[in-house]
């Protein structure tokens, strides 16, 4: 009891157990805690190479190697070294550089005084030696799982000052870390940091015998320059953005102060949409007033700092959305472009297998607004309303009915093709010294194989087709000299003019028959002698249905451009407007949804579509079945060639 300054005694006032601060009540489980909540060895590495770096270091070399059967990893500097160890390690979560920044010191990251408990999630035991100007060399030792430390005199030679970090024997998920899984993490991680600093970090792999060099990391994009500027009351926002590839692995990193703390700012909800959800933008933003997550330093605290940062982002999201979505229109016009350049050879390449005086092209508008005849090889652009795209005009391809090879591509009397704005590779080239280039250099290779125009077609009683073998490499090219090429008929009455020869007249007997004519290729002598053969199927009829003249209204056309409309719940797949010279594909139909799935059997699914159109309007009025016929006749030949 108490007494009072009269000499009675009071009661003392029971103390307030419902108020207070909070403590830890065992200090070694919260050290355990907070050294265990670092899980990833690779960010242990780069908190290390991070302190070297604050200590003001010009190098830093970081070996890999084995000794006396334990792997080791260590981390040496040229810094300013550790003035006091038993500071060091007596006051975890109170870091003297917290102390640095608030008397304003810059460029220092660390601030909790936990990075060296990291070594916990790299190996078992931790030898820090360090020497500070004008001080003895000193060393610490820590291992795992155990609250003591050691201090001790340095016995290794230390002329100037610096820091070397031992940690063995490594854990054993970490023996697989190579030298290029390191190389290639500093790079990302430290990247602005190690360009503001200009440290130069090596990498030492004795195990694997390689010494490889940390460089920043490099973007392959196309960078923004026209990006607003972004401010914020709380600190300075630094963005670097890249427009790039969908699919490339790219994203765009959160960082503070040059250090990557999330790898994609999509793994936070207030950034998991477009369009940083596009796939198409990489790059940084570096915040320098976020506040890290004490213990892993791989995630961000939501607290005001975080909304200021996304507030203060918002305008640079509409610059880039109307820069991802020109970016999108670019590569869906080049696509379509791409694609009809593919069914436009693939189509010449049937055609000229195909009889000539049945299948035309369709028609396209030219500049003046009229069907360009193919007479010229350019094409007229052609529009809808779902999109433009170019069309093309493709020259004849022959006389119309006597030889089928006009539009061979063979070099002799093969036509050209013109998209606006896109050069052919196999036929005009954008430069004249490219195409001379190209002409000199290619070569034809062996013989491959060969093939007959037409190798099917149909012939009057007592008619003839004049027939053209032609001989190619592997690469399709055309073997012009050093082919011997023979004919002879493997059934029918009819006869040929020749048997020998690149052409072939073959003379149609007077009663109608199957046909089938040989050419043989060969090329060179004796055992290393290469042989190849064709077929045409020719039918000899009393009279040819749905024959066209070299007159018609067909003979002379080129390819139409072609356009997308979403039209679900209809039926129709494609239609072809003669006026606009423009089929229109109708991207809501489910075979459409179905082959976008996959680029090859999106292409195979167009080209039917342009097959179709092109049956429908060589054959007005044939019966269905005909019409059936010449699809799977047409097909047949397009898709040999459609790459």
């Amino acid at each position: 009891m108490a007494k009072s300054k009269s000499g009675s005694t009071k009661p003392r006032r029971a103390a307030n157990r419902n108020e207070g601060k909070l403590r830890i009540g065992d200090h070694w489980n919260a050290i355990r805690i907070i050294a265990l909540s670092q899980t990833n060895p690779l960010k242990a590495i780069a908190e290390f190479v991070e302190n070297s770096i604050d200590a003001k270091a010009r190098n830093v070399s970081i070996v890999r190697g084995k000794h006396k059967g334990e792997q080791y990893l260590k981390v040496i500097d040229d810094g300013e070294g550790v003035a006091d160890f038993h500071y060091l390690a007596t006051h975890i979560g109170d870091s003297i550089k917290r102390k640095l920044k608030e008397k304003g010191e810059s460029g220092v990251q660390g601030e909790f005084g936990i990075g060296l408990l990291s070594f916990w999630t790299v190996g078992e035991e931790l030898v820090l030696t360090s020497k500070a100007e004008g001080a003895e060399a000193r060393r610490l030792h820590l291992v795992k799982d155990d609250p003591g430390y050691k201090i001790r005199d340095s016995r290794e030679l230390f002329d100037q000052p610096g820091t070397a970090l031992h940690i063995t024997p490594l854990l054993s998920g970490v023996r697989m870390l190579s030298g290029e899984k390191i190389q290639s993490y500093l790079a990302s991680e430290l990247r602005d940091r190690i360009r503001r600093s200009g440290v130069s970090i090596r990498i030492i792999d004795r195990s694997a015998r390689k010494e490889l060099a940390v460089e920043p990391r490099r973007f392959t994009g196309q960078l923004l320059h026209e990006l607003p500027e972004v401010r914020s009351p709380y600190g300075e926002i630094i963005v670097e953005l890249y427009l790039t590839v969908p699919g490339s692995g790219a994203g765009v990193a959160l960082h503070k102060q040059g250090t990557r703390v999330l790898h994609d700012i999509t793994a936070t909800d207030a950034f998991r949409r477009p369009p940083w959800t596009s796939g198409y933008v990489e790059g940084i933003i570096d915040a320098s007033f976020i506040q890290l997550t004490p213990g892993t330093r791989d995630g961000v605290v939501y607290d005001d700092a975080f909304d200021a940062l996304i507030d203060a982002i918002a305008p640079v999201e509409e610059t880039l959305s109307a820069a991802i979505e020109e970016r999108r229109r670019a590569e869906e016009e080049e696509a379509s472009r791409a694609m009809l350049r593919r069914i436009t050879r693939a189509l010449k390449e049937a055609f000229a297998m195909l009889p000539a005086d049945e299948y035309g092209w369709l028609g396209v508008k030219g500049s003046d607004g009229r069907s360009t005849a193919t007479g010229s090889n350019t094409g007229g652009a052609s529009s809808g309303d779902g999109g433009e795209h170019s069309g093309d005009a493709l020259e004849d391809r022959g006389d119309g009915g006597g030889d089928a090879d006009g539009a061979s591509g063979d070099g002799a009397t093969g036509s050209s093709e013109s998209v606006p704005g896109v050069a052919f590779a196999d036929t005009v080239d954008s430069a004249g010294d490219r195409a001379a280039q190209r002409e000199f250099f290619e070569f034809p290779g062996p013989l491959y194989r060969l093939d007959i125009r037409p190798a099917s077609a149909k012939v009057p009683v007592a008619g003839q087709r004049k027939l053209h073998a032609v001989a190619r490499d592997k690469a399709r090219r055309t073997i012009d000299a050093g082919v011997d090429i023979t004919w002879n008929m493997e059934h029918g009455r009819g006869s040929l003019d020749v048997t020998e020869g690149e052409f072939a007249t073959y003379l149609a007997p007077p009663e109608p028959e199957l046909a089938v004519v040989v050419a043989r290729a060969r090329q060179g002598e004796g055992d290393d002698a290469v042989e190849v053969e064709a077929r045409a199927n020719l039918t000899v009829t009393a009279s040819l249905t749905g024959a066209r003249g070299a007159d018609g209204p067909l003979a002379k056309r080129g390819l139409p451009g072609y356009t997308y409309r979403y039209a679900p719940g209809e039926l129709w797949r494609s239609k072809y407007d003669a006026d606009q010279s423009l089929i229109t594909v109708n991207t809501g139909h489910p075979d459409f949804v179905f082959a976008s799935r996959q680029s090859a059997t999106k292409l195979r699914y167009v080209a039917r579509l342009f097959a179709k159109e092109i049956v429908l309007a060589n054959f007005p009025g044939a019966s269905r079945e005909e019409l059936l016929e010449r699809m799977v006749e047409l097909g047949l030949y397009m898709e040999q060639n459609l790459r």
